[in-house]
């Protein structure tokens, strides 16, 4: 038999091992945990996990497809399969997790919007479910009525999932009238013009009248990526193209792009590029001196 196991730190809360007390849905582990950046996990899992993104953002590979995650979604890991999934390197990801099995579980998660195609969906409001599994890892004693209490937890958050699964379905069909392509490219034509404005996910699902969800729904299906990441890039390569076609400072750039922060700007720039603005610009310059040589 597993030992179970409890731990309670700064960044980490997990009760794990636990003994699955019922054939059709068992609890086998849960909690949450703030990730140190670029914190990754590759293998198999015997179990089947939902995460649900907090805050920061990370990537979740399964089935051939990488997905960039950001908070407000979720993603399933079904027991053995190879996965990965990891936290970005500057904005680590925070999310809370439930590891289960039973006989119930694939009619459950089928409720809950899931299955072998659609490994990723937009979350209910952390509100909604973290006060069952901060209850979970309050009843962490092993007894029988705790066994129950959490098995009911267990159950409350499918309950959750499974609501807000069937108000987005009756949402989507009523409000949304046009395609996700359609989605996109009102969005993309809305960035390229408001982008050095300091714009934000939000800012853009409610200029085209449409949820945060489901524009990032949109962006994964037509783009493979977060609505976030599209974003970034585009102001990114803009920053770059002004870096070597204007003598604006760092600074200067930052601010054209939408950055009131250099600091963050910079680290942004590093990361698309694995290199800084400055040593870019640099870089730059001499490969241009270089060709003119030739």
């Amino acid at each position: 038999m597993r030992n179970v196991k409890y731990t309670d730190s700064l960044n980490f809360r997990c009760l794990e091992n636990l003994r699955e007390t019922s054939l059709d849905v068992g609890l086998v582990h849960t909690g949450r945990e703030h990730c140190k950046p670029s914190h990754v996990f590759s293998g198999i899992r015997e179990e089947y996990i939902i995460h649900f993104i907090l805050s920061g953002s990370g990537f979740y590979s399964a089935r051939g497809n990488t997905y960039t995650l950001s908070p407000g979604q979720m993603f399933l890991i079904y027991p053995g399969e190879p996965i990965s999934y990891g936290s970005d390197e500057y904005d680590p990801w925070s999310y809370s997790w439930i590891g289960f099995n039973g006989i119930r579980v694939d009619a459950i998660l089928k409720q809950c919007g899931f299955s072998h195609n659609t490994l990723v969906l937009p979350s209910p409001d952390k509100e909604l479910f973290m006060p069952c599994i901060d209850s979970i890892l309050e009843h962490k004693t092993l007894t029988y009525a705790n066994d129950l209490y959490r098995e009911a937890c267990l159950l409350k958050i499918f309950s959750i999932l499974a609501e807000y699964h069937a108000s987005v379905k009756k949402a989507g069909a009523e409000r949304y009238a046009y395609s996700t392509g359609v989605y996109v490219e009102l969005a993309v034509d809305y960035i390229k013009v408001m982008y050095m404005h300091g714009i934000k996910v939000a800012d853009i699902a409610e200029n085209i009248g449409i949820s945060r969800a489901h524009l990032n729904h949109s962006f994964q299906k037509e783009l493979g990526m977060s609505v976030q990441k599209f974003l970034i890039d585009y102001r990114m390569h803009k920053a770059a193209n002004m870096l070597v076609s204007t003598g604006m400072s760092v600074k200067e750039v930052s601010s054209q792009v939408g950055y009131d922060d250099q600091l963050t700007f910079s680290k942004a720039f590093k990361k698309k590029f694995g290199i800084s603005p400055r040593d870019y610009r640099g870089h730059t310059d001499t490969m241009d001196k270089f060709s003119e040589k030739q």
